[in-house]
């Protein structure tokens, strides 16, 4: 986005673990995949995810928040039982079709490219667009679900983009073509495999978040989705050494 008076370092984001991040964009507070329950095991079909700490604020202590970007509803390291309970107060929760179906109350659906205009408290718009996602190998949508990432955009304001859990660099090519370079990319890293596909990943490795961030165009990545559960394989250290290795370290924002 051109004309732009606000550096990518003043998109507030904080992240809290896992997918969680609260991002304040525009006089608005958009919340992603709230996960906030403790360490344990956390039963998907006839396996068991499981999460190995605790996030790192208590859903309590998060005030106000305007919109849930929720990527998908289906597994429980991208919305478990806190995350749950906190939708039920929340006034707007945007994710996928299916998953909007499924979560009722203040859920709603967005296929991919659809957008929706939120009005900002100095008066203006925030518009949050709904972007592809590929969670696995090349049709893997039958086993792993729908799932959506978000743009958000606004006039005076450097694009971020919240990738949701998607394994594909040919979906990032897709969205850097059709809306531009992004200024902030949140991206959902961590290399995750499970016995699903022969462990094939279902997230984006360090090495091809890097590429994601080329492609993008980002002046400054943000990672999650790397820590806090068993079957991420890739932390902090491979992002580290991924974007050193890309030249993009200077882009890499670990908080």
């Amino acid at each position: 986005m051109t004309g732009s008076s606000t550096t990518p370092e003043q998109i507030d984001i904080r992240v809290f673990g896992g997918p969680s991040a609260l991002i304040e964009f525009g006089g608005l507070r958009f919340l992603t995949d709230p996960t906030f329950d403790a360490p344990g095991e956390y039963p998907i079909g006839a396996r068991a995810l499981v999460k190995t700490a605790p996030a790192a604020i208590d859903p309590a202590e998060l005030g106000p928040i305007d919109a849930v970007l929720l990527s998908h509803d289906e597994h429980p390291d991208n919305l478990d039982h806190s995350g749950r309970a906190l939708l039920a107060g929340i006034p707007l929760v945007l994710t996928t079709l299916s998953g909007a179906g499924r979560l009722g109350g203040t859920a709603q659906g967005l296929a991919p490219w659809e957008s929706v205009d939120l009005p900002r408290p100095d008066g203006g718009t925030v518009t949050v667009t709904a972007t592809p996602a590929q969670h696995g190998p090349e049709g893997c949508e039958p086993v792993t679900g729908e799932v959506v990432g978000f743009v958000l955009t606004a006039s005076d304001l450097p694009t971020v983009y919240v990738s949701g859990d998607n394994a594909s660099l040919a979906v990032v090519e897709k969205i850097a073509a059709q809306v531009g370079p992004v200024d902030t990319a949140v991206l959902f890293a961590g290399a995750a495999r499970t016995p699903l596909f022969d462990g094939a990943l279902l997230t984006l490795d360090s090495a091809q978040a890097a590429e994601a961030a080329a492609i993008l165009g980002a002046r400054r990545v943000v990672p999650v989705h790397f820590d806090s559960w068993g079957h991420f394989t890739e932390g902090r250290t491979a992002l580290v050494a991924a974007f050193t290795a890309a030249g993009l370290i200077d882009r890499l924002d670990l908080g």
